[in-house]
Formats: C-alpha cells, sequence, structure tokens
C-alpha cells in the first residue's frame, strides 16, 4: 500500500505501487495561470525496485533528427533527439541550460526574443532572477560558437536577442 499520509485521496494511490511515496509539489515550482485557480502537483517517488522496465526507446525512422530545415547549410547544428550542437562540425561542449537556450534559438531563427520570454521558456516559470541571467548565458555561447560564429547571435538593444544563421562560409 503506498504511502498516503500527504496524498488527499487513496484512491489514486492504492493504483501505485508498494512502497511508493507522494509529497506535494513546492508550490514555486509549479506554473502560475493568471486568473485560474493555483495548480496542484505532487512528487511521486517510487523505490528503484519498483520501477517497471521500460522497453528501449527507437525513434521513428521518418522523423528529422536536427530542428533545422532539409537541406540546411548552416554551420551551427543543433540535434535536440541526440542532445548535441556542433559548429562548423566542431562538437560545442554546452552546459544544459547553454544548450536548452541556443536549441530555442536556432529552431527560431530572425525572431526576437525579449530576456523575460527567454527565462520563461528556457527556465522555466519557476525561475528566480533577472534579464542578466539571460545575458551571462548569452555571452557563454558566444565564446563558445567562436570568434568566426558568435555574430549568429544578435543583439537587439533594449529588446533581447535573435539567431540569425550565418550566410556562406
Amino acid at each position: 500500500m503506498a504511502n498516503t499520509r500527504y496524498f488527499p485521496s487513496a484512491d489514486v494511490a492504492d493504483l501505485l505501487p508498494p512502497g511508493t511515496t507522494l509529497l506535494p509539489a513546492p508550490p514555486h515550482t509549479l506554473p502560475k495561470r493568471p486568473g485560474r485557480p493555483p495548480m496542484v502537483g505532487y512528487l511521486v517517488l517510487v523505490p528503484a525496485d519498483q520501477q517497471p522496465a521500460l522497453p528501449p526507446f527507437t525513434a521513428p525512422d521518418d522523423t528529422p533528427d536536427r530542428e533545422e530545415p532539409e537541406g540546411d547549410d548552416s554551420p551551427v547544428r543543433v540535434d535536440t533527439t541526440r542532445r548535441t550542437a556542433e559548429v562548423d562540425g566542431r562538437p560545442l561542449d554546452l552546459t544544459y541550460l547553454e544548450f536548452e537556450l541556443l536549441s530555442h534559438l536556432v529552431a527560431h531563427p530572425h525572431r526576437v526574443h525579449t530576456r523575460d520570454q527567454l527565462v520563461t521558456t528556457v527556465w522555466g516559470y519557476g525561475h528566480v532572477g533577472d534579464g542578466r541571467t539571460v545575458d551571462v548565458h548569452i555571452a557563454r555561447l558566444r565564446r563558445k560558437l567562436g570568434a568566426e560564429h558568435r555574430g549568429a547571435i544578435r543583439t537587439v538593444r533594449r529588446v533581447g536577442y535573435k539567431y540569425v544563421p550565418p550566410t556562406g562560409r
């Protein structure tokens, strides 16, 4: 029987494996929805020996591996399936947030993103910080892209940033 002392409905808890603990999720981790009641979430802790075996994941062959359109010869490439990024064939060593930020920018070329939009999209609703966090990560990304390609991430003064794929080589 699952540990139900934190969970209001024993009916749902009865469906979980033995030894499972349900804890209320911290309110700051849940998205805020203006004009709507606050969301309620739970963390489900399942003992390792009770977790069901998952079948190996195989991606369909007809799904493109990369986010950029077919035939795009952009030197900056992001593969979200393999979570890899490269510039001119050279792999980039990116942190989780740097990868998410670059992936988001590359997926939406020429679109201007405000710092607040990037914080919400990349860091998530529960992030506590300001636009300077974005500035620091953009600076790190530009440094990792190298001198030749750092201009691909452009600053739009007093607004935010946009990714402009380099043309020609």
